[in-house]
């Protein structure tokens, strides 16, 4: 269930029964690999922190099993490189939790918080994990950019926002001024298949988070 701590929005517990289906296919990932994190995958960054990145959900085998976002798959080797190109991440990033590295000015989450079989949340399961987005985003007083890593994080957020996807549609590198001030960036997911393809090079990548930080900057 979700728990509340005084430093923290809300989360989903260890053991969070909201989807069932996550909940089989949680409990059979346990059974296969039981020294894995397995479990609601929690956000990495300070709150205090004025850029939010979203993405889709955890990783079977990367942050599921390493339980930090973005940790132990290919997209986070995309993703922490350019962060800390860019001077949001400090420190080494050595694909485990424990790697010492660090996030400044940033904040990680996903969408939905575990991991889903074939890496694809059904929209029951974005709405069950909404709430958690909408904690996440409330308690983040100096919160002025989200980047969305696809456009299903796209849509999760606008509609965690209460905002209309007509009036925001998802464009790789778009840059949308949403009300009250806050500033939304799309980019391509980072993960292998859109690299691999070359629907997303990391000079794109990279220019999608310049875009948000300049925007950020200009606000």
């Amino acid at each position: 269930m979700p728990s509340t701590t005084e430093a923290q929005p809300a989360q989903p517990g260890r053991d969070c029964p909201l989807c069932p289906r996550l909940v089989d296919y949680r409990a059979a990932n346990r059974a296969a690999w039981p020294d894995r994190h397995n479990a609601p995958v929690p956000s990495f960054g300070g709150l205090d922190a004025r850029i939010l990145v979203v993405g889709l959900a955890p990783g079977l085998k990367g942050a599921n099993f390493t339980g930090r976002p973005f940790t132990g798959d290919y997209a986070g080797d995309l993703l922490y490189a350019t962060l800390s190109r860019l001077g949001l991440g400090q420190g080494s990033y050595g694909a485990t939790a424990d790697d010492g590295y660090g996030l400044g000015d940033c904040r990680i989450t996903n969408a939905a918080r575990c991991a889903p079989p074939a890496n694809k949340p059904l929209p029951a399961e974005f709405a069950a994990c909404r709430p958690f987005l909408a904690a996440e985003i409330a308690a983040m007083p100096r919160l002025k950019g989200i980047l969305c890593l696809g456009r299903e994080s796209h849509d999760q957020v606008l509609t965690t926002l209460g905002l209309r996807k007509s009036a925001h549609p998802f464009g790789h590198g778009a840059v949308h001024r949403l009300p009250g001030g806050l500033v939304l960036t799309d980019s391509y997911h980072c993960s292998r298949y859109n690299t691999n393809t070359r629907r997303l090079t990391e000079a794109m990548f990279v220019a999608a988070v310049e875009a948000l930080l300049a925007a950020v900057s200009a606000t």
